[in-house]
């Protein structure tokens, strides 16, 4: 059986679940959210750390790409293709240094970063075989540019934001950028004299930088596209443009390389500040997410707040009606009934409120009315088992005192008869009628004494104890097996004689049938500090520690008569003489192995010696004796 829990803890552990589970949704919401801001504030990490470096790598490897060209067509100063290496390779290595630095989002991310690393440390490869005359202008200008296309690869995968104006505008920030990148292939590849598969690549080149621009264009927003358009419509633009169309058909236009240059450099400082523009955008966006994140955090939190408040309210709540229900319940159990009950066995008349309850709860209301029906069918019975007790009790009565009426009428008949008979055997069989008369008259009173009324027979002076304990052993049927031994000559009140008569009496005779039939049963007395204690022993086959507990506390605790346990009646009479006058009634067992009844009479209830006792009445107490017949 598992352990009870209170209605308290219950119920709290019914409300804890989705207590629980609101906090950890309001948990999820708060950390959902505030992992956007964080990411949009880490897109200007990813700026500072991972693509403007990039982009410078870019420009320094175009610079390189574009002298080297100039190299391998005319034969230019080493001198400046040597610094432009230098100037490239300090790219690189900031580039290294600074994206070592940086905390990749992703997986793909560093996958990317590993690609660009191996592309970058391919330009020593590169530049060999340009020194050594293994590359040709056109091998070379791939060669560069597949190193860059990594770089680009990269801007595009780091370029991934969850704010989608943002991402759009640095999606088509970063195709103008390519578009540029375009714009210096052909650049080095438009250098002097051009060849057909050379030629082929420049008219492929132009067509996908046209295409890129124009597109672009469209897509972005007007404060980014304006200085963009401001190029595309520049003299110099439409100038490239028919130089284009010139190496195209084959021709050599002059003033090719300051014409690019320039355009190169004027879209290089565009991207880069539309980039910049795009960098600041982000910190507002993440202000306003992070601000929307505390908002919908604080909201979430309060309505978490007030949901266990409200939870706690109305738990608290039930368990206060619960508990009240409780206590009104045991009150009912504990106090009221047994109250009610105890009243109606003196005959009192009793009122039961109802239960009183106030509730909220339409199911704690109902239990609580219940709970009054319940009460008063419980007083309505003991109601009627008080009336049947009451009835069964004058039942007694009326046949005790009609039975006392006739055995007083027998016994009066019997003296007379026995102060008649002359016959030895008729005065025997007369006494042996009027010892069973004896014994018939203390089961009348016992029925009385069942009903919770008095028997009539009392004394009016006191009687000396050792004449009590006689007049018990009278009582019995087997009393020539009882020896009454030597008692000091202390006196029993008058008014209780009749009731310890009969209470002895009823021990002696427990004692007789419970012992074998050649054993004797002694009766001793004896002044104690507090009073007379009389000992009934037997020397039968005794009891166990269990029943002796049990028939001390029913002699301690006199319990209500139960009609159907009438195997017990002479039980129930000594318990209920002995509560009467407060005699106090203890078996133990006996060194003999029977059972001793201890029989301890107050005090208040006994007298001293007679002053002067006659010398031979005085001897005749101190000799032990068999009871003959009664009186």
């Amino acid at each position: 059986m598992g352990r009870s829990r209170t209605i308290r803890m219950k119920i709290i552990g019914l409300l804890l679940v989705p207590l629980a589970s609101m906090v950890v949704l309001w948990g999820v919401i708060t950390a959902v959210t505030a992992s956007e801001s964080l990411e949009l504030r880490q897109y200007k990490t990813v700026w500072t750390n991972l693509r403007l470096p990039a982009y410078k790598v870019i420009t320094e490897i175009q610079r390189e790409r574009l002298i080297s060209a100039r190299f391998l067509r005319s034969g230019a100063d080493k001198t400046a293709m040597a610094a432009q290496r230098v100037r490239t390779d300090a790219a690189r290595d900031a580039f290294k240094q600074l994206s070592s630095k940086s905390k990749n989002r992703s997986e793909e991310i560093r996958t990317q970063v590993d690609a660009v690393y191996t592309q970058i440390d391919r330009l020593d490869a590169v530049r060999g075989e340009i020194d050594t005359g293994l590359s040709d202008r056109l091998h070379t200008v791939e060669a560069y540019n597949a190193i860059i296309d990594t770089l680009f690869g990269l801007h595009r995968r780091v370029a991934l934001i969850d704010d989608i104006p943002i991402y759009e505008q640095s999606r088509v920030t970063i195709d103008m950028s390519y578009a540029k990148e375009l714009l210096t292939r052909e650049q080095a590849l438009g250098l002097g004299t051009v060849t057909r598969a050379e030629r082929r690549l420049f008219t492929q080149i132009t067509g996908n930088r046209r295409f890129l621009v124009d597109q672009s264009l469209g897509e972005l927003d007007p404060e980014l596209r304006d200085p963009q358009v401001a190029l595309i419509t520049s003299p110099a633009y439409q100038r490239m443009r028919m130089m284009e169309d010139q190496i195209i058909a084959g021709g050599t236009p002059q003033g090719w390389l300051p014409t690019t240059d320039g355009l190169a450099r004027s879209f290089q400082e565009a991207q880069l500040r539309a980039s910049t523009t795009l960098n600041e955008r982000a910190d507002p966006v993440a202000d306003e997410v992070l601000s929307r994140a505390f908002l919908l955090a604080g909201t979430a939190l309060a309505l978490v707040i007030v949901s266990i408040g409200f939870s706690l309210r109305m738990g608290n709540r039930l368990s206060k009606e619960l508990g009240t229900l409780r206590l009104a319940a045991l009150e009912v159990a504990q106090e009221r009934l047994p109250h009610v009950v105890a009243k109606l066995r003196k005959g009192e008349t009793v009122e039961v409120p109802e239960v009183s309850l106030t509730s909220t709860t339409v199911e704690i209301d109902d239990v609580g009315k219940a709970f009054s029906t319940v009460q008063q069918t419980a007083v309505e019975a003991a109601v009627g088992q008080a009336q049947l007790s009451e009835g069964v009790g004058h039942v007694f009565r009326n046949l005790a005192r009609r039975s006392q009426t006739l055995l007083h009428r027998q016994r009066i008949q019997l003296a007379d008869m026995q102060h008649r008979a002359t016959d030895p055997g008729q005065l025997d069989d007369l006494f042996k009628l009027d010892h069973l008369t004896t014994r018939m008259r203390r089961h009348a009173e016992g029925l009385i004494i069942l009903s919770g009324a008095t028997p009539g027979r009392g004394w009016s002076r006191p009687v000396p104890l050792l004449d009590v304990a006689r007049g018990a052993a009278a009582e019995v049927e087997d009393y020539q097996r009882v020896v009454v031994e030597p008692m000091s000559g202390q006196r029993l009140a008058g008014p209780v004689v009749g009731d310890v008569i009969h209470l002895i009496a009823e021990l002696i005779e427990n004692a007789t049938v419970y012992s074998p039939a050649h054993t004797s049963v002694f009766v001793r007395g004896d002044a104690a500090a507090r009073g007379f204690a009389f000992e009934v022993e037997d020397r039968g086959f005794g009891m166990s520690a269990e029943q002796l507990a049990e028939l001390n506390e029913r002699l301690a605790s006199p319990p209500e008569f139960d009609l159907a346990d009438s195997d017990r009646l002479g039980l129930f009479v000594v318990s209920r003489l002995a509560a009467r006058h407060d005699i106090r009634v203890t078996l133990r067992g006996s060194p003999y192995g029977g059972t001793t009844a201890i029989v301890l009479i107050p005090e208040e209830h006994v007298a001293e010696p007679e002053a002067e006792a006659p010398r031979a009445a005085q001897q005749e107490s101190e000799r032990p004796m068999r009871v003959v017949r009664s009186d």
